[in-house]
């Protein structure tokens, strides 16, 4: 998925860098925050720069590193390079790698090297990446540390079963610059109005199978619909994606979950809205009764799936064959189900999704949408063929029964960011 160069303009974030192997992939998560519009400063540990120099960390960022080397008391204050001072500046502070030693020495406000001082010194949330050795991971002073730091202004990412650097296969390497990157961004741009509210989104084109080997679908790439689960969840929401098709650089708080037909993504949909007016999901794939706790906030649910208006009356079982079919084959289709229609949303505010290409009527028939389904919106987008699906950006006009807002065109995250905002209002 593209990162909008403008996504966290005018943000400043302080990136610190302790003595771990997977020091050189904090060199990659600096590079997606200056990619994304903001501005970025480095504070490295003296064992930091046993992997990687100082140098690579100012040829992205722009900026001098601060360290044992370079940290300054003199001039003037927006020319001062500490440890008091970069933590002023910062709008976040990321420590990735965050090895064990700085795990254990930060539960106990031991500061005895830059990052450890910046980081008693910074008063807002941090968030710590871990990367160590298995054992090291596991042991209990270290996990009793994490569940300090957890209760406090540390959140706290988790660590990927991968081959580690000691030559063995376990729980402890770092977690991938992008899922570092997107839990950094959520911690910038969430909104209270989104945090920890339930929102459900549907996406692709639904597959409506008329034999083992084939079936009835359409263009849909599902990118809209990966573009608005992540905005979504860049603000702060708790989103549960149902579709066919998935960015495959989603975060992997996202709940995603993989259907095929249109009576399938019905069946997981109505799970889901029951779900979310019983209780919260929980932190995993599968949803179940047993992972839920009040709800405090009214869902949401964004239709964007393209579902089939029809599919095959008579699916079979296996692959139908050519000399049986003979020269010409009529497949009986039927009316799909209308999923908005077939489901119970009370109390669930919904924005249905509507694509049209006869730009004459394309407004009108939106307008009826609203009755017709019974939604608080309508994105309307109208398209000028099948050239139109599967593009990096879209333009997008949101209907409600108080009038229309056009979005304007931009790409895929900027304006699930939009839609976003503008849903708010319903």
């Amino acid at each position: 998925m593209n990162i909008p160069q403008n996504l966290l303009s005018g943000k400043k974030v302080l990136v610190g860098v302790t003595g771990s192997i997977s020091a050189y992939k904090a060199l990659e998560l600096v590079r997606l925050f200056i990619k994304s519009g903001c501005e970025v400063k480095v504070v490295m540990s003296e064992a930091a720069k046993r992997f990687v120099t100082p140098l690579s960390f100012e040829t992205l960022s722009r900026n001098v590193v601060l360290h044992e080397e370079t940290e300054s008391w003199a001039g003037s204050d927006i020319n001062m390079n500490n440890h008091i001072k970069v933590g002023e500046w910062a709008d976040l502070f990321v420590i990735a790698p965050c090895t064990a030693n700085t795990i254990g020495k930060l539960a106990n406000a031991i500061a005895d090297n830059l990052v450890l001082q910046c980081a008693l010194a910074y008063p807002d949330m941090k968030l710590l990446a871990p990367a160590a050795n298995t054992n090291m991971m596991n042991n209990p002073l270290i996990q009793g540390s994490l569940k300090i730091l957890k209760v406090t202004n540390y959140e706290v990412l988790e660590t990927q079963v991968k081959d580690l650097a000691c030559a063995t296969t376990g729980d402890g390497a770092l977690a991938e610059p992008l899922d570092i990157f997107y839990a950094s961004v959520r911690e910038l741009l969430k909104e209270k109005f989104w945090s920890q509210r339930l929102v459900m989104v549907t996406g692709g084109g639904t597959i409506e199978k008329i034999d083992d080997v084939r079936y009835l679908s359409n263009f849909s790439s599902g990118k809209m619909a990966s573009s608005l689960a992540l905005a979504l969840y860049l603000k702060g929401a708790d989103v549960n994606l149902i579709a066919t098709k998935f960015d495959n650089e989603l975060p992997s708080h996202i709940h995603t979950i993989e259907v095929e037909s249109a009576t399938e993504m019905h069946e997981y949909l109505v799970d889901s809205i029951r779900i979310a007016k019983k209780g919260q999901m929980s932190k995993v794939s599968i949803i179940t009764d047993e992972s839920l706790h009040l709800i405090q906030k009214e869902p949401y649910l964004f239709m964007a799936a393209a579902v089939s208006d029809y599919a095959p009356t008579h699916p079979q079982e296996g692959k139908l064959k050519k000399s049986m079919l003979g020269e010409t084959w009529d497949i009986k289709l039927k009316q799909n189900i209308d999923i908005l229609n077939a489901t119970d949303r009370t109390g669930v505010k919904t924005v249905a999704f509507k694509a049209e290409m006869d730009i004459n009527s394309a407004k009108q028939n939106a307008v009826t949408i609203l009755d017709a389904k019974n939604v608080e919106a309508v994105c309307l987008n109208v398209l000028k063929d099948s050239s139109s699906f599967g593009t990096d950006d879209n333009a997008i006009e949101i209907i409600t029964k108080n009038g229309v807002q056009d979005l304007g065109s931009h790409d895929k995250l900027t304006l699930s960011l939009k839609i976003v905002d503008a849903s708010k209002n319903i």
